[in-house]
C-alpha cells in the first residue's frame, strides 16, 4: 500500500497572493504549474487574481491558497513547523536567491550533516534547503563582503 505514496506536498494558507508568489516566483524561482482564478461569489470577488495554485522548484512542489476576508486566522500562521526541501547544492541556491533579492534567516550552517539554509516566507512559513556535506557540525559559510 505504502508503494503508491508520490510526493508530499506542502498545502500554505496565505494572507496575500501577490506577495508570496513575489517570494516563491520571483525570489526563490518556482514555476506556476496550476492554479485557481475564480469568477467571483461571496468569497472571492471576480477581479482576477489567483487565488489557488501549485507551484514547482525542481522535483520540490508546494500549493498556496489565499484565505477569503472572512476567514482570516488571528494566530500567526507558520508557527511550530518548517518544510525542508533536500537538494543537490543549497549553497548555489542561496546565492542565487540573495541574487534575486532574498535573505535568508541566518548565514547558511551545517547542521546533521546538511549544508542549511533557512528562508522564512511573507507568512512566517520556514523553510529550508538542504544538501548533504562532510564539512563541521555547526561550520558557517564564510563569504568576502
Amino acid at each position: 500500500m505504502s508503494a503508491s505514496v508520490k510526493q508530499a506536498v506542502p498545502f500554505f494558507g496565505v494572507m496575500d497572493m501577490e506577495s508570496s508568489l513575489r517570494f516563491y516566483v520571483d525570489g526563490l524561482g518556482f514555476t506556476i504549474k496550476r492554479q485557481w482564478v475564480p469568477e467571483g461569489d461571496e468569497h472571492y470577488p471576480s477581479n482576477g487574481k489567483i487565488r489557488w495554485c501549485w507551484l514547482e522548484l525542481g522535483d520540490a512542489a508546494i500549493m498556496l491558497q489565499e484565505f477569503s476576508p472572512q476567514h482570516r486566522p488571528s494566530e500567526p500562521l507558520g508557527t511550530g513547523a518548517s518544510v525542508v526541501f533536500m537538494c543537490e547544492d543549497s549553497l548555489a541556491l542561496y546565492r542565487e536567491f540573495k541574487s534575486r533579492g532574498v535573505d535568508s534567516r541566518n548565514r547558511p550552517s551545517v547542521g546533521n550533516g546538511l549544508w542549511v539554509v533557512a528562508l522564512t516566507d511573507p507568512d512566517g512559513y520556514r523553510l529550508e534547503f538542504s544538501s548533504p556535506t562532510d564539512a563541521p557540525e555547526e561550520n558557517e559559510l564564510e563569504e568576502a563582503e
